[in-house]
């Protein structure tokens, strides 16, 4: 995106809380740091909605899936998709689609229509479990701008107003949130040339991962990713990145902040010790 350089002056006081936000990676500089809050107080590039995936069935957190949906979990008093909500909520994005399936109808008795939660929630029903990509078909005629999509089981420690600009600068068909692991070989890890994700390597041998970056189960797309959905079950990770990955158009977002995906009961009870919540996102 073409930028015009600027000079400007400010206060020693105004400077300082600006770098304050300069971690060298998420916000790069002073210059980065501006143009980030600049955006921001503006309104620039505003994502309105976010799909999260609400419709699995949790078989690996048996048993208390057997009578609870995965995303009803609680995690430190709360549902494990409020936090994805007040997350969203944070960052002025209130239009939320819950994309439900398997006992649907106790998130829809504890979320309502959103306005106890600050947020307008709207479903759409898988009547059978389409995967993380076929439930896309439902929603695409309610989508024409960018959205952000999340998977409803991961806690995702993420500056979403970053997020945004970042994916917006790289001009994709959608971006990927990528977090580094300690140990990726038990991970799809993602092979990166700049900012563009080539593929993602499953669970390579340990010392030869291509990266310690993996899916973190937060993505912003553009409308066009509809074109790329097959109808039917069908899965983002198999089925549609790859293809996007082929054309140049799949990008990799970094951010350090803490992740947690609850798709096992170790991983729940580390997300119920360790999670920290959102108050120290920028």
């Amino acid at each position: 995106m073409k930028r015009e350089q600027l000079t400007i002056t400010l206060r020693e006081d105004i400077l300082s809380r600006i770098d304050e936000k300069i971690d060298g990676i998420t916000i790069r500089n002073r210059s980065h740091a501006i143009e980030v809050l600049l955006a921001r107080f503006l309104n620039v590039r505003r994502v309105k909605k976010s799909l999260i995936l609400a419709g699995g069935k949790g078989t690996r957190m048996r048993p208390f899936t057997y009578e609870i949906p995965k995303p009803m979990i609680p995690v430190q008093g709360k549902p494990l998709m409020q936090h994805i909500i007040e997350l969203n909520r944070k960052h002025g994005i209130n239009d939320i689609l819950l994309s439900i399936g398997y006992l649907g109808d106790k998130i829809k008795e504890y979320f309502g229509n959103g306005s106890r939660f600050g947020v307008n929630i709207e479903y759409v029903e898988e009547k059978k479990f389409l995967g993380t990509a076929g439930c896309l078909n439902l929603v695409k005629d309610k989508i024409n701008e960018p959205f952000l999509m999340f998977n409803g089981d991961v806690l995702a420690g993420i500056d979403l107003s970053d997020f945004i600009s970042f994916h917006h600068e790289n001009k994709g068909v959608a971006t990927i949130a990528l977090t580094p692991v300690d140990e990726p070989s038990r991970f799809g890890v993602a092979r990166l040339q700049g900012s563009m994700i080539l593929d993602f390597v499953e669970k390579p041998k340990k010392g030869a991962e291509p990266s310690k970056l993996i899916n973190a189960g937060v993505y912003l797309m553009e409308p066009e990713v509809f074109e790329y959905v097959p109808k039917g079950f069908s899965m983002i990770e198999k089925d549609v990145f790859p293809k996007l990955a082929s054309e140049g158009k799949l990008t990799g977002y970094s951010f350090t902040g803490q992740w947690f995906d609850t798709g096992t009961v170790e991983a729940y009870e580390l997300a119920i010790k360790n999670w920290k919540g959102y108050e120290n996102i920028k």
